[in-house]
């Protein structure tokens, strides 16, 4: 096996990124419940009938209509449904209620309805759900200090207004959406941890910093340009010649798959273990508070070979956008790792509100030193870089982006994009639509306030 990866793009602007092509697909299902802080009060709110409501940006995108039915007096509306279907999730008199609507149904039901206030930014979330289109992908914004999540998005979505009541219009409505080959109910965003691609050297190279491999970023790492794996016949060669010998901050700007490999091998699959799970990897806890699948790296069981592919995020490391989010919002953020939060406050029908601290459950703290996050920053740069990985096939390949930007307020945005199912032409310097999680991610990023 012969595996090379290429330069496919410059990202211009303010971004610190690194973007890849990779293949492959899982999918996961959860419903969870999380726990509330210790209550404040306000003023109770105006008298309200029908189902409570979830916020976006103060406005609620969820409202409810009289059904004239004892055992289900309203039957749930949505606006923007698909814009906001992975954050709110769908309440249908027949087929039962997921995402928020599910996680605060108490707090939803009618009787005595409360509003759920999210965390989106709607600008943020908007930009990000047109950028990816009808795209199959997922993006994942959030504030790098605070853990706040700005935008959730995974394509393409569904309207759960189209089958929230219990008619024959509404069961053909649930039957198309489930029987889509592409999957539109699922959650990509949360649900579906892939192999992360060149986005996981960033991980690679903090480990090797803070473990003392390498003394700063521009050490030369004394990498030959093909690198052949250890106990294998199966080489892996740099995107340029730049690649042969390149310190980390060439290695992370010309993705040299050569670079991270052998630098995995070096570090072991130990220590690189252990610095995956500072960044939250192999921690099924996470909630924000919907839950999210594990991302995970391999065990003790992986051969030598298969750990140094992890360095170039092969092999059987698997991440969600949301992790690969918090990857790079911890290179933005001095080394700390943040717990994501979609959820400001419930405020239920009595005034009472409460407000969740933290997200439910999920690793936090210091996942690198300072030192070694502030060059990891400087080395990204603000030209950013990208990868690209095709498929074991070569025909189907995935897009992934991950970066920070500094908003206008002073606030630093972390975000991370994967677009799938890219054609990847055989010869091609890049696979056909390999700009697209970068593109998208721009957009993103630009329409943070």
């Amino acid at each position: 096996m012969h595996t090379t990866t290429r330069e496919a793009l410059r990202v211009s602007g303010v971004l610190v990124a690194l973007a890849t092509v990779t293949s492959g697909c899982s999918q996961d299902t959860h419903t969870g419940t999380g726990d509330k802080s210790p209550a404040e009060h306000t003023s109770p709110p105006a008298s309200k009938r029908g189902l409570g409501d979830i916020l976006v940006g103060g406005k609620a995108v969820t409202g409810s209509q009289p059904t004239n039915l004892p055992k289900a007096p309203y039957r749930r509306t949505y606006t923007n449904g698909p814009l906001y279907a992975p954050i709110t999730g769908y309440r249908s008199m027949a087929y039962g209620r997921t995402g928020l609507e599910a996680l605060y149904d108490d707090s939803l039901s009618a009787g005595a309805p409360g509003d759920v206030v999210t965390t989106i930014e709607p600008a943020v979330q908007k930009a990000a759900f047109e950028a990816l289109g009808d795209r199959q992908g997922a993006a994942v914004a959030l504030d790098a200090e605070s853990g706040k999540l700005l935008a959730l998005v995974s394509t393409p979505s569904y309207d759960p207004a189209q089958f929230s009541g219990r008619g024959g219009k509404d069961a053909q409505a649930w039957k198309s959406a489930t029987a889509d080959s592409r999957s539109p109910m699922l959650n990509r965003a949360l649900k579906q941890a892939d192999a992360p691609g060149a986005t996981f050297s960033v991980v690679v190279a903090a480990a090797a910093l803070d473990q003392g491999l390498h003394t700063t970023v521009d050490d030369a790492t004394v990498s030959p340009l093909t690198y052949v794996l250890p106990l294998s016949t199966t080489r892996v060669t740099g995107a340029s010649s730049q690649c042969e010998n390149a310190s980390i901050r060439l290695a992370l700007r010309r993705s040299c798959a050569n670079v991270f490999t052998k630098m995995a091998a070096e570090l072991g699959q130990g220590r690189l273990r252990a610095a995956a799970r500072k960044f939250g990897f192999d921690d099924d806890t996470l909630k924000v508070p919907l839950s999210v699948a594990e991302s995970s790296y391999p065990g003790d069981s992986t051969t030598a070979p298969e750990a140094a592919l992890t360095g170039m995020g092969a092999g059987d490391v698997r991440a969600t956008p949301l992790e690969m989010a918090r990857v790079a919002a911890a290179v933005a953020n001095g080394g700390q790792l943040v717990s994501p939060q979609l959820v400001e406050r419930v405020t239920t029908a009595d005034g009472t509100t409460q407000r969740p601290e933290t997200a439910d459950g999920g690793s936090a703290g210091q996942a690198m030193s300072r030192g070694t996050a502030d060059a990891l920053q400087a080395a990204l740069g603000t030209g950013g870089q990208t990868g690209w990985v095709p498929s074991g096939d070569g025909d189907l390949a995935a897009s992934w982006f991950i970066g920070s930007a500094q908003a206008s307020d002073g606030r630093r945005v972390a975000v991370a994009v994967r677009v799938e199912d890219l054609p990847s032409a055989a010869g091609a310097e890049e696979p056909v639509g390999g700009r697209a999680a970068a593109e998208v991610a721009e957009k993103i990023l630009a329409s943070v306030p």
